[in-house]
C-alpha cells in the first residue's frame, strides 16, 4: 500500500463526531481526521513493518498519519536524527504518548533519550522524556535498578512544572518506576515525600497523586507477587 493510498483510506475513516470526541479530551485537532485508534491500530496491522513508508506518512503531518507512522516504524531502524525530527513534531500529548509507546520506547536510543529530553522547555519534547521514563520502566524488564535511580532528580526537578501536559508526565515517570519493584516503589515513596515539601501546588498534586497509588496496600501486594 503506497502512502497516497493509505491518506485516502483514513479520509474515508475520518469523522466529524470523533473530532468532536477529540476535543473534548484534550486533543489537539488541528490537521487531524477524526479516526479513533483501534482504527488506526487495524490499519496498522494491515499494513505491517514497513520503516519506509513510516517515515513517508510522518511526513504527511496529518495527526492520525503520525500515530499510524508509530506503529508500522520498526524500533530498531530509528536513528538519534529521525527521533529529534519527529520529536519536534509533537503537537498533541495523544501523538507523544503513542510515538513513545508503540516506537521511540523500543529503541535503544530511548534512555538517553529521556535524559534529553525531559531537560528541553517545549512542551511536548518535555512530556516524551518523562514518558519515556514511564514506558522503559514498564517494557525494558532488563534494565537494571540503578538506571531508574537516575530518573529520580529528573522527576524532582520536572515537577514544579506547572503545564498540565508535563506535570501529568512527571506524576506518571514517578508512578511507573515506583511499580516496578520493591525497591523502587520504596525510593519513590522518598522521592515523592521530599516534592511533597516543595512550595509548589503542582508539586504537591504530583506527590499526592503518586503517594495515593505507590503507597495502595493493592499495589504493593502485587509489586510483591513479581
Amino acid at each position: 500500500m503506497e502512502c497516497e493510498q493509505i491518506l485516502d483510506k483514513l479520509i474515508s475513516l475520518s469523522s466529524k463526531e470523533n473530532l468532536e470526541g477529540m476535543s473534548r479530551y484534550g486533543i489537539n485537532t488541528n490537521n487531524a481526521l477524526g479516526i479513533s485508534i483501534p482504527q488506526i491500530r487495524s490499519l496498522a496491522k494491515e499494513i505491517g513493518k514497513n520503516h519506509i513508508l513510516a517515515l513517508d506518512l510522518w511526513n504527511t503531518k496529518f495527526h492520525e498519519t503520525k500515530i499510524l507512522a508509530s506503529m508500522i516504524g520498526i524500533s530498531k531502524m530509528l536513528t538519534s536524527d529521525q527521533m529529534e525530527n519527529w520529536v519536534k513534531d509533537f503537537d498533541s500529548w495523544d501523538v507523544c504518548d503513542q510515538t513513545c509507546n508503540n516506537l521511540f520506547g523500543k529503541s535503544p536510543l530511548a534512555y538517553d533519550k529521556s535524559f534529553e529530553w525531559c531537560k528541553r522547555n517545549e512542551e511536548f519534547v518535555k512530556r516524551a522524556g518523562y514518558v519515556l521514563m514511564a514506558v522503559l520502566a514498564v517494557h525494558d524488564k532488563k534494565r537494571k535498578d540503578e538506571d531508574f535511580f537516575r530518573f529520580f532528580p529528573l522527576i524532582y526537578e520536572g515537577s514544579t512544572d506547572d503545564r498540565i501536559y508535563v506535570k501529568k508526565a512527571v506524576n506518571w515517570a514517578l508512578r511507573q518506576i515506583g511499580k516496578r519493584n520493591n525497591i523502587l516503589n520504596k525510593k519513590a515513596i522518598e522521592v515523592a515525600i521530599d516534592i511533597k515539601k516543595i512550595d509548589s501546588r503542582t508539586a504537591k498534586w504530583i506527590a499526592n497523586d503518586a503517594l495515593r497509588e505507590l503507597q495502595d496496600i493493592k499495589i504493593i501486594q502485587r509489586i510483591k507477587n513479581k
